[in-house]
């Protein structure tokens, strides 16, 4: 099954663009999402508790992020509410946890609103994902069974 969900093109300067979507959670709280498709791993605002669950400290896997800036951020696992993208309910789902206030306040000034994180290349590999730019939409296929590798589906190029 395919999902469409609509985008929205971001200009945070001239010629300076994010793509981002907007999700529900079940608590009926909305967030916008940027889509990062450099990033390995999708993020959520860890200031945004009433959203996931922090996976337990025996558990807990110490993650080491680094973005395009110097150094390294700290991060731990969080296991996300279920949420909406579009008509598609995508279930719990586990994501890195990180302060997200520096990324809010450059959002919050050029559009009055803030982000609750970055969707990464993990969730749009694992949802075979299509990014449409002329169409400013997101096409979702339903997640490969646990027992089918993702990248075996994926065509590497089109020649």
């Amino acid at each position: 099954m395919k999902y469409v969900i609509p985008l929205e093109l971001v200009e945070l300067e001239d010629h300076n663009y994010h793509l981002t979507v907007t999700s529900r959670f079940e608590s009926g709280k909305d967030g916008m999402w940027i889509i990062d498709s450099g990033a390995s791993k999708t993020v959520f605002d860890e200031s945004l508790k009433e959203l996931y669950v922090p996976v337990s400290m025996d558990e807990t896997i110490q993650i080491q992020s680094a973005g395009i800036g110097e150094g390294r951020l700290e991060t731990t696992l969080g296991e996300l509410s279920p949420f909406l993208l579009g008509e598609y309910k995508h279930p719990a789902l586990q994501v890195a946890l990180i302060d997200l206030s520096h990324i809010n306040k450059l959002y919050y000034h050029v559009t009055s609103r803030e982000i609750c994180g970055l969707i990464g290349s993990d969730f749009l590999l694992s949802h075979r994902a299509i990014i449409d730019y002329g169409k400013l939409e997101l096409v979702l296929h339903k997640k490969a069974k646990p027992q089918e590798k993702d990248s075996e589906k994926l065509p590497l190029c089109d020649s």
